[in-house]
This record gives structure tokens, sequence and C-alpha cells, in this order.
């Protein structure tokens, strides 16, 4: 039995399914929530202010009572411009210009494909058929999602969809630089939130880009504890310890939920319908991301099987 099999077991798969399912769940209504925000009183510039500015207060501790090195510094600078501010106004720039269930799908689905791809040629290895096949569905899903899309008669919004898909590159990108990194999952937060506030948020108050004045206090209360506290500390973390309980594929794959989960919040809160086509593009993306996301066998493993297979031990 493998580690991420006897982690899966009794009492840590059960406490490792709901870390992975809050994960999904907050990420999910985050598409929903940004999309909302951004199409009524607030900009995509609010929504990054109040994520970075909140986030970078309350993960503030993890960068006081460690002294990190001047790399990890600037390592983390660079993770803040593939995965911080950038990534969120991208998203926000794509929520405003097309819809949640739309947008939930794209970012997600193609930034494994993304990071496959760029995988596969750093280690010219190539992916097994499956993982090829599941690309290729994926993209195919994709596809067939951006010519569903609700308001039909329209040309496609190249900047809505190009912003996306700009957005799931970035977040590709970290993804394979940070599986090299010595940072903790928590430190790379961190470092994002404060590089994206520090960078960031001079800019959006010396531009005169805030519209918090015309938005309720509910709201702006609102909009801060899901972006700042829920997104950039309960979801990482629950995210983080879905990977120890269940393996990083068993959570990797959960998070094909995403698009349907936005899709379904959508309906009561934006009322955004999805056409038959469009729901028929986005189970087929979800089952794409789960194949995607399991994880190859390793050769040693292999090889271990096929011996077995062989010469049978004589306890099997």
């Amino acid at each position: 039995m493998t580690s991420d099999q006897a982690s899966a077991t009794g009492v840590g798969w059960v406490r490792g399914l709901a870390f992975a399912s809050a994960s999904v769940l907050i990420f999910s209504g985050w598409f929903v929530v940004t999309r909302f925000t951004v199409t009524h009183q607030l900009r995509v510039w609010d929504v990054a202010a109040l994520r970075f500015g909140a986030g970078a207060v309350l993960l503030a501790p993890i960068l006081l009572r460690q002294r990190l090195p001047a790399g990890a510094w600037l390592e983390g600078l660079l993770y803040a411009v593939l995965w911080g501010a950038p990534f969120v106004l991208l998203v926000a720039l794509g929520l405003q210009r097309t819809t949640a269930a739309q947008a939930s799908s794209i970012v997600p689905a193609l930034m494994p494909v993304i990071a496959g791809l760029i995988s596969w040629y750093l280690t010219r290895q190539r992916p097994p058929i499956s993982t090829v096949l599941s690309y290729l569905a994926i993209l195919t899903g994709l596809i067939v999602l951006v010519a569903s899309r609700p308001t039909a008669g329209t040309t496609v919004d190249i900047v809505g969809y190009g912003a996306l898909v700009l957005a799931a590159s970035t977040w590709a990108v970290y993804s394979v630089r940070f599986r090299s990194s010595r940072l903790t999952a928590l430190e790379s937060a961190a470092l994002i939130c404060f590089w994206s506030a520090i960078v960031f948020l001079p800019v959006y108050v010396v531009g005169g880009l805030s519209r918090l004045s015309q938005a309720s206090f509910q709201e702006i209360a609102f909009q801060l504890v899901y972006q700042g506290i829920l997104m950039s500390c309960v979801a990482l973390f629950a995210y983080n310890r879905a990977i120890a309980a269940l393996g990083s594929g068993a959570a990797a794959a959960m998070m094909a939920l995403v698009p349907v989960l936005a899709t379904l919040l959508a309906i009561p809160v934006l009322h955004e319908y999805p056409s038959i086509l469009g729901t028929m593009a986005i189970i087929v993306i979800a089952i794409g991301v789960v194949v995607a996301a399991k994880p190859a066998p390793r050769p040693a493993a292999v090889a271990k099987t096929a011996q077995r297979a062989v010469h049978p031990l004589p306890s099997e």
C-alpha cells in the first residue's frame, strides 16, 4: 500500500474529503462572487485590492516569524507576477466580459493542460495516451463551451476569453515552477499577498481606481471576508490538508467539480442558465480534468507489478 493510499483510509480519508470539498466549494463560489462584484458597483481593481490587502495582513505573521533568505523574497515576487494581482485582474476581467460558468470552466480546466505541455517540453517525456486524450477532451469541451455562449448572435469577446486563457497560462507556469520550490504553500501565499499589496495598492490609491465609496458597507465586508480570508487563507489551507490526506492526484481531481458547482451556483445568484450544449461541454471538461489529474505510475512500480505478474509471490 502506498503512502497516498495509507493516508486516505478511515478517518483520514473522511477528513481529507471534507477539506477537499471545502476548498472546491470556496473556489467555485469565488467565480460567482467575483462575477457578481465586477458587474455591479465595484471594479476589478477593488477585487484585487480587497483580496491582497486583507491577505497580506492576515498572512504577515508567517513572514515575520520566519527569516526567509533574499532568494525566497525574489522567488515570491515571481510568484506574485504569475499568481498574484495580475492573475486575479485577468480572471476578473474575463468574468466581467463572459459568464461565471465559462470562466470557471476555462481557467481551472485549461491550466493543467498548459502545465502538462510545459512539463512535456521541459522533461522531454511523452505523457501517457490517456493524458493526451484527456487534454483533447478538455480542449474540445472548451471550444464547445465558447460556441454555446448564452449571448447568441453576438461576436465572441476576444478580450474576455483572451484574459481567461492568459490567466490559465500564468497559473500553469506558477504550478510548474512551484514544484521545484523550497517554499512551503503558506510561505508562497504570504509572499504573493505581500508583493501584490506592495506593488498594486499604491497604484490603486494614487491612481484613484477605487469605487469602494459607491458600494454598501455590507458588500465591502462580504468581499473582504470572501476575497481576503476565504480565498487567500482558508481555501489554500484546506487544499493543502486535502493533498496530505488524499494524495495529490485525488485532491487535484476534485478541482474538476469547480465548473459544475460554479455553474449551479450561478443559476440562483446570477440568473445565468447554461444551454444544454454548454452543460454537456462542462461535463466533458470535468471528465477530462479527472483523467488528467490521475498521477502516472512510477517506473519502479510498473516494473514491480510486471514482475509479480510473471512470478507471483506465494502469499498471492
